[in-house]
């Protein structure tokens, strides 16, 4: 139990709770903004003017003024976020201040411990996994853990996990199923790591390995991509019963900029390639590969990380007692044919 306080509050302190309730370093929340965000900041910024202005004169005249300039910002955001293209929503996806899987953790739960190692290298920062219980319901918590800043990121890996993340997993899998524990896990991951020490311990056959033990896990698994869901490293730890996307996450076989690199030779032609590419919860709905897309709070779920995570535990209480109710048989049976239906295609 100390061991997992210890790594909460190591995270804590790396990541601070700015004003708006998003948990993310003062410095992101103040300088990082989005080239299509900018009009929105900067009359933000002047409306904030405005009521200092007015607090500290004592000019309540403005607050008329106030008001309608606050109604033109509300229709701001609503316009520049119902015209986002594709490759804006990657880029919301990687925003460095939006939640990630121990920000949700700590907001959905009644308790978690952490669990570490795969008993036979080391353990893994960049994937996160333990026991958790919300409002009375136990259950089994894996997911992908960015950092925040470069000592952390580092220390997390940039949320690429190595095998002995994925063997983690699938230790923890097994875990699960003998406790009859439900599974939740949060995707958010360019990708596995791609290193040489992780070819040499056998990345692929983790990932093959835990794709073949989620297929045939006997307890329910939902899964939730809240960022980016990149390659075989978010497969593997996203086959699921129910599948959610957050409205600006993503989830492909591959980056944009990977995919530009290799189609047009240009790593630059990433909008173009995103495009190409269909990775927004919409397009994803839209081919029947997720179950179901969870709104995100106006302007991204880095504003408001409270909320963003009720709307994620509600899903989690809402999605439960269905899969929960089936027997076994039917419950992998109905993962199979999920899954096998993804795929066909038909030719005019």
């Amino acid at each position: 139990m100390n061991s997992t306080t210890t790594t909460q509050e190591k995270a804590k302190a790396a990541t601070p709770v700015s004003q708006n309730g998003a948990s993310g370093s003062k410095s992101y929340a103040s300088t990082f903004v989005l080239e299509f965000e900018k009009p929105i900041l900067e009359l933000e910024q002047k409306i904030d003017e405005m009521r200092t202005l007015a607090e500290s004169s004592g000019m309540g005249n403005l607050a008329v003024e106030i008001d309608r300039m606050q109604k033109k910002a509300t229709r701001l955001r609503e316009e520049v976020f119902s015209k986002l293209t594709r490759w804006q929503k990657v880029q919301l996806a990687r925003h460095p201040r939006r939640p990630y899987t121990l920000d949700y953790t700590d907001r959905i739960c009644t308790s978690f411990l952490e669990l570490h190692g795969d008993r036979c290298f080391s353990d893994d920062h960049a994937l996160v996994s333990g026991i958790a219980e919300i409002d009375g319901q136990s259950l089994m918590i894996m997911g992908h853990q960015k950092g925040r800043g470069t000592k952390e990121n580092i220390y997390r890996n940039f949320g690429m996990a190595n095998p002995e993340g994925y063997r983690k997993a699938i230790r923890l899998l097994a875990m699960a199923q003998k406790f009859k524990l439900p599974v939740v896990t949060f995707i958010d991951t360019p990708g596995a790591y791609p290193g040489l020490g992780a070819e040499e311990r056998g990345q692929a056959e983790a990932i093959a390995r835990s794709l073949y033990e989620m297929a045939r896990l006997e307890v329910p698994i939902i899964t939730f991509v809240i960022g980016e869901g990149g390659s075989g490293g978010a497969l593997a730890l996203s086959v699921a019963d129910r599948i959610f996307m957050l409205e600006y996450s993503i989830y492909s076989v591959i980056s944009p900029e990977g995919c530009a690199s290799i189609l047009y030779r240009d790593a630059g032609q990433a909008p173009q390639a995103a495009e190409a590419l269909r990775l927004t919860a919409d397009d994803l709905l839209e081919l029947g590969i997720i179950d179901g897309i969870i709104p995100e709070p106006s302007g991204g779920a880095h504003e408001n990380h409270d909320e963003i995570a009720a709307r994620v535990k509600a899903r989690i209480l809402e999605s439960l007692p269905d899969l929960m109710s089936e027997t076994t048989q039917k419950l992998l049976e109905a993962r199979h044919r999920k899954y096998e239906r993804i795929g066909f295609f038909l030719e005019s």
